[in-house]
């Protein structure tokens, strides 16, 4: 981790100064990253251009370094053909001038015009993100959704090629099974090449399995650090979305859901109950509970607005008892 030297960025590195001691290294790398990652996915969807910028600002002037985006955000979108996230970062690193300030996370394999996890397409894509973000290298690269008919050994290949030409610092997965996960470590080891650091998996109070087992068993065996997605549950771990209730948001149906559920009401009460304690958010709860699990780094969260930050960066400063983390276990159980 490393800042510009500027004068400009003399006040920014003093406020991020305060929060040296909030960064953790993720994994086997030489990254150090704020405990929240910022989720790029609603850049260019839910929030335009200013907006985004604007979270961006908040973000990074409360010590934030790491944002995650990838390719295919958000190709979902009517209109949109996959890169817009990475588009508004890119203008926002360019107008800022703070390309050494932050920690960048992007993915390949989702975009509408480099699917899959090819040699050739994996390359490919790795340079047109490049070009949207504006800069030389990725600090860290995920496939985004493993393709299992591609052999691990053709996918290290390229992602190590990138690393070896400085396209690309670390390299990681997402959306991959533990079989073939330790096969790519394993690969990764016995030939020399480069090797994944950290794992993003869905991982959440009201979602525990489709990260504990054999996933956080690799993890912590190999060493990688956990970055986990759906932190907030689509936003359920907001505590906005109760009985009798209607939130309107892009994302209120899979959210909603949980409330029909026994974890979910037990989740929501023990939320209330920690938060209430402690006088915070809910959220801030939830992803404090995620941050103190075993082998993760730092939750994904994103914020339309500057007003949802301060919910998500308290994740830096809460302190959870050894009781509060067993009442809240117990409850997601």
């Amino acid at each position: 981790m490393f800042f510009a030297s500027r004068p400009e960025w003399a006040g920014r590195r003093s406020l991020l100064a305060q929060h040296m001691t909030s960064l953790r290294t993720l994994g086997s790398s030489d990254l150090e990253v704020f405990p929240l990652a910022l989720g790029g996915n609603v850049f260019g969807w839910t929030a335009d251009e200013a907006a985004s910028f604007a979270v961006l600002d908040a973000y990074t002037a409360a010590g934030g370094n790491f944002l995650d985006t990838a390719d295919s955000y958000s190709a979902w979108v009517e209109g949109n053909g996959g890169g817009e996230s990475e588009t508004i970062i890119g203008r926002w690193l360019k107008a800022r001038g703070n390309r050494d300030d932050v920690v960048i996370a992007t993915k390949v394999s989702q975009h509408p015009e480099f699917p899959g996890l090819s040699a050739d397409n994996i390359k490919a894509a790795a340079d047109a993100s490049l070009r949207r973000l504006g800069t030389d290298h990725i600090d860290l690269y995920y496939t985004h959704f493993d393709k299992t008919e591609v052999p691990v050994e053709e996918i290290i290949g390229a992602l190590d090629e990138l690393v070896k030409a400085g396209k690309v610092r670390h390299i990681a997965a997402s959306n991959i099974s533990p079989e073939r996960l330790q096969e790519s470590l394993e690969f990764s080891d016995r030939e020399g090449l480069a090797r994944y650091v950290a794992l993003q998996p869905q991982y959440n109070l009201v979602s525990r399995d489709t990260y504990e087992g054999g996933l956080q068993d690799l993890a912590a065996r190999f060493g990688l650090a956990a970055v986990p997605y759906y932190a907030l549950a689509s936003g359920f771990l907001t505590g906005k979305y109760r009985p009798g209730t209607t939130v309107r948001s892009a994302r209120a149906g899979g959210a909603a859901k949980h409330l029909d559920t026994e974890r979910g009401r037990q989740v929501l009460a023990a939320l209330d109950e920690v938060a209430r304690d402690h006088g915070t958010e809910i959220a801030t709860v939830a992803l404090t509970w995620l941050a103190a699990q075993p082998t993760v780094a730092a939750p994904i969260a994103s914020a339309r607005t500057v007003e949802q930050l301060p919910a998500l960066l308290g994740v830096a400063e809460l302190e959870l008892t050894p009781e509060d983390l067993t009442h809240l276990t117990k409850a997601s159980a």
